[in-house]
């Protein structure tokens, strides 16, 4: 199995920066790909950024490009989330997820880490 853990969250102006990270234990040799979500308030769980685990290719929601980069550390087993220019709809729990390959859904998942961003 693997465990997710995520961190870095907390409160932030709008315009600001916060970097969140996710560490990942256990069978870390099954992960493909690593992604990030989010889930606002009354709102669905959505799709942030991903990034292949091997090859490091990297993936954006709209809503994020340009203004949020996904990276991984394969030595330490690690996947970072680097916010800059921080928008008040920002605002989430922000969620750390791994797939496996030839999965059609994401196989782990963090508890997730409060974003707040102020206006």
């Amino acid at each position: 199995q693997v465990q997710l853990v995520e961190s870095g969250g907390g409160l932030v102006q709008a315009g600001g920066s916060l970097r969140l990270s996710c560490a990942a234990s256990g069978r870390t040799e099954s992960i493909y790909l690593m992604g990030w979500f989010r889930q606002a308030p009354g709102k669905d769980r959505e799709f942030v950024a991903h990034i292949g685990w091997g090859a490091g290719s990297t993936y954006y929601a709209d809503s994020v490009k340009g203004r949020f980069t996904i990276s991984r550390d394969n030595a330490k087993n690690t996947v970072d989330l680097q916010m800059n220019n921080l928008k008040p709809e920002d605002t989430a729990v922000y969620y750390c997820a791994g797939k496996k390959v030839l999965r059609s859904i994401y196989d782990y998942w963090g508890q997730g880490t409060q974003v707040t961003v102020s206006s």
